[in-house]
């Protein structure tokens, strides 16, 4: 059972940051997945992955792996720039593009 570290990415969905600022630890799925035949829904015998801890920096995340022997994997984040655009810009007069009506 091994755990991983990592700093989740934002909602595609949204376009804010919200959760995005802490690490995250949840486990790594131990059995696949079932169909239950009746009703159609999934589930799992497998209770840890119902665990999921955040944590306020990745060191925190990692010394409780290491003080409770939990072998981990930490994945690090990709920072993606972030470019603000105002809607006055579409009509600036210094516009590269041209305009396609």
């Amino acid at each position: 059972m091994v755990a991983r570290i990592y700093k989740p990415s934002r909602n595609a969905m949204q376009s804010g940051v919200a959760k995005t600022k802490h690490w995250v630890l949840d486990y790594e799925p131990e059995h696949a997945r079932m169909v239950e035949p009746l009703m159609g829904y999934t589930s799992s015998a497998d209770m840890r992955s119902q665990i999921r801890l955040t944590f306020e920096t990745k060191e925190e995340a990692i010394a409780y792996a290491q003080k409770r022997g939990i072998p981990f994997q930490v994945f690090e984040p990709h920072e993606a720039g972030r470019r603000r655009i105002a809607y006055s810009d579409n009509f600036a007069t210094s516009r590269l593009g041209q305009w396609t009506h």
